[in-house]
């Protein structure tokens, strides 16, 4: 007698790093990986998140050390810089491994 074991989907997320897996973050943390820097307009754009959407979730990821911003002045305008640390390029890559596994172990 076959058994259907139902595969639990919160089970199956266990290692995943929630920081990265939020949509926004996720695609903050994609864009400055393939593109290596980007300021804040030019991310605020390919993101399209609002100002304080963008601010609040680069903040988090500040805050977790996975990225890096690097403010100055040009004239007398704020421009801010962006980029992935190691740290924060590890844990994409890691983050990207474990969603595979994730994703290959689901029924077809």
């Amino acid at each position: 007698m076959a058994t259907d074991k139902k595969v639990n989907p919160s089970s199956q997320m266990v290692g995943i790093d929630k920081l990265i897996h939020e949509p926004a973050r996720y695609n903050i943390m994609a864009h400055l990986y393939v593109i290596q820097s980007a300021d804040f307009l030019s991310l605020q754009r390919q993101t399209g998140l609002t100002w304080g959407n963008l601010s609040s979730h680069l903040s988090k990821l500040e805050k977790a050390a996975y990225i890096a911003m690097e403010k100055e002045f040009i004239g007398k305008k704020p421009h801010t810089m962006l980029h992935l640390t190691d740290e924060g390029r590890t844990a994409f890559d890691n983050y990207r491994v474990s969603m595979k596994k994730v994703l290959k172990r689901l029924p077809v």
